[in-house]
């Protein structure tokens, strides 16, 4: 394989940095082609797994009457989470627009398929299978970013109630609820950053040399 160019690691940079998680309001009615789904599947299928084991299943949804059953579980969550928020971000919390499960294109629900018999890199650290399900997705959102097409990230649901209304099997486990669509924008920086909801952390803060003192 040639190695990689200094242009080709600052599009990668570029691209890592312009991921944003897509709130609904940013949706539009362009539809994603089946070109484009294509390739954001197969950024996801060739992520990295432990044991080589491919864990993950991708659910495509567009019937809006699914999407309906899926939106009144993130409702129903989405008021418990109220409660848990104090004072500014109580307000704050009540003014975001946290999903785009009707308003995009296309729901992707990912699950991790667990294997009957031992993985290799798995007896130990048993959640190493849901990790490499979290990386497939961390690749389908930057090729859908790449592509110009948005991909927001909806957990405020009830997992076992997604799997009732996709009649996934017992043992399959919901890892993400992803909405994919055209945008008429992505922000400069993370939206909830903007917002103040956070603040950016150093890398100083977070790199430990050596071990924990």
């Amino acid at each position: 394989m040639s190695k990689f160019t200094s242009e080709h690691i600052d599009t990668l940079e570029k691209i890592i940095l312009a991921r944003r998680d897509v709130r609904g309001n940013r949706f539009i009615d362009t539809p994603v082609s089946q070109k484009d789904l294509d390739k954001i599947l197969f950024a996801g299928v060739n992520a990295p797994s432990v044991g080589f084991s491919q864990p993950w299943e991708f659910v495509i949804i567009k019937d809006v009457v699914t999407r309906i059953k899926i939106k009144e579980s993130f409702f129903e969550e989405n008021e418990k989470a109220k409660e848990l928020f104090k004072e500014k971000k109580a307000e704050a919390y009540t003014q975001l627009k946290l999903e785009g499960i009707i308003e995009s294109d296309l729901n992707i629900a990912v699950f991790y398929k667990p294997s009957t018999d031992p993985t290799l890199g798995q007896t130990t650290m048993k959640e190493a299978g849901v990790y490499s399900v979290v990386c497939a997705i961390q690749n389908m959102w930057l090729m859908a970013r790449a592509l110009d097409i948005g991909l927001g990230w909806v957990s405020i649901l009830d997992p076992n109630k997604i799997k009732a209304i996709l009649n996934a099997p017992e043992d399959r486990q919901l890892i993400g609820y992803l909405c994919l669509g055209h945008v008429d924008k992505f922000y400069e920086s993370p939206e909830l950053e903007r917002l103040q909801w956070e603040k950016r952390k150093n890398i100083s803060d977070v790199v430990i040399k050596e071990s924990y003192q």
